[in-house]
């Protein structure tokens, strides 16, 4: 059924502990693809169709409103009829929260990330108790924990001085900062009579979330009430835009490992990966260690598909697509992890075949070997620059029209696309 029909409209709901999976969509014309591939896929995993962080709603020129009526009319118009969530991502301030809940989203991924002292992790001693003496009075918690242990199955959590200290001078204030984002979210709830579930993002730091860490800001949460879905540490390892996993998969299973008990002891709640897109060669890992209790979250990889399309039947374009993200990827890359340097990998003017064109820019690979460096930049320079490309003028119509007119390739490109992403995602 289209907008406008005399039906009830679609709405999402909480998922709860199902495995989900996140179908970001910057463009709001994505969906049709993203439910194809859940549907050729079978199996668990629940749809997250509308999923966006305010940070992308700015850079894109739309709001919560916009991003849930793309979603809610493609999926009426599919028929859909399989519950369904909608992600409120990265949401820093409660006016962030009100706006999310008005729309109807349901999933609050809650990011105090602004409070984080980034540099925790290389102080030594004796910063670390200086650092201590102004955060104290915001870690009353430091007493609850000294001079305990906690024995999981491969290891011990040892709150130690050191260990307490360096929590309090990372966390403290984001633990602060994280309870006030939790309460303006039940008060929205209460407010508008609405079901919600809360995700805690802690994924944006410089060094991975120690076990002591994940234990004390989650067992704190939970004393005032706040009860997670999910929650995104930072893990071991790279996890950058527009590319496969970098580093150590024993390690990361390792560690991931210790997540998952600490989750299922403090919860159950689910384990949430961010920078999700293009990580298929951890995914087999993050599907077993879970036990199917993972939640992951994708959005730009959805993009480069779009510029795939214009890849593909409109070369030209792309190279002007290419040449623009260029020019504007120093800039834009600010906000995100990337390795990728203009240097890395050739401008258009020195390829002259579109297939190639297209193999540098956009192929995708599973793992990131050390020649398939061009790829990685190009995939990088693509996807950072997204925002500036969707609001010029000139490009961001022409891109959106262009899809509209190839809509059934687009939703083809995406759905063999996350029908990967899905496959990997599948318990063995």
């Amino acid at each position: 059924m289209s907008a406008g029909g005399a039906k009830a409209r679609l709405k999402p709901s909480p998922l709860g502990l199902a495995p989900s999976f996140g179908f970001g969509d910057r463009l709001g014309l994505a969906t049709p693809g993203h439910l194809a591939a859940l549907r050729d896929a079978g199996g668990p995993i629940r749809g997250v169709f509308a999923q966006q962080s305010i940070r992308e709603m700015l850079r894109t020129r739309r709001g919560p409103h916009d991003v849930m009526q793309a979603a809610v009319v493609s999926l009426e118009d599919a028929e859909f009829t399989d519950k369904w969530s909608a992600d409120a991502d990265h949401l820093k301030t409660p006016e962030d929260v009100r706006r999310a809940m008005e729309a109807g989203f349901v999933l609050f991924t809650l990011d105090p990330s602004d409070e984080v002292d980034q540099a925790a992790d290389t102080y030594d001693a004796d910063v670390i108790d200086a650092k201590f003496a102004e955060v104290k009075a915001v870690a009353p918690w430091v007493e609850q924990y000294r001079g305990k242990a906690i024995r999981l199955s491969d290891v011990v959590i040892e709150f130690d001085e050191l260990t307490l200290k360096r929590a309090a001078v990372k966390y403290a204030r984001a633990m602060r900062r994280a309870i006030f984002l939790g309460q303006a979210v039940r008060d929205e709830g209460a407010r508008l009579k609405q079901p919600f579930e809360i995700e805690l993002s802690i994924d944006e730091t410089a060094e991975p979330t120690t076990p002591a860490e994940h234990y004390i800001f989650v067992e704190q949460l939970r004393e005032v009430g706040i009860t997670l879905v999910s929650l995104a540490p930072r893990l071991v390892g790279d996890f950058e835009k527009g590319v496969d996993f970098k580093g150590d998969l024993k390690e990361l299973e390792k560690s991931l490992r210790i997540h998952a008990e600490i989750a299922e002891r403090l919860g159950p709640y689910k384990l949430s990966l961010h920078s999700g897109s293009d990580k298929l060669s951890m995914y087999p890992i993050l599907a077993r260690v879970t036990k199917g209790q993972f939640h992951v979250k994708t959005a730009g990889t959805s993009y480069l598909e779009a510029l795939r399309v214009a890849a593909q039947y409109d070369p030209a374009f792309f190279r002007e697509i290419i040449d623009f993200s260029r020019r504007h990827f120093d800039r834009d890359k600010a906000t995100y992890h990337v390795s990728a340097t203009l240097r890395t990998v050739p401008a258009p003017d020195d390829i002259d075949d579109p297939a190639d064109l297209e193999q540098l820019y956009l192929e995708r690979w599973d793992g990131v070997p050390e020649d398939h460096g061009f790829t990685q930049a190009g995939r990088q320079i693509l996807h950072c620059t997204f925002g500036s490309v969707i609001t010029d003028a000139k490009l961001g119509p022409a891109l959106v029209a262009l899809l509209r007119d190839r809509t059934f390739e687009y939703c083809d490109i995406l759905r063999e696309h996350f029908v990967r992403h899905l496959n990997a995602l599948r318990m063995s």
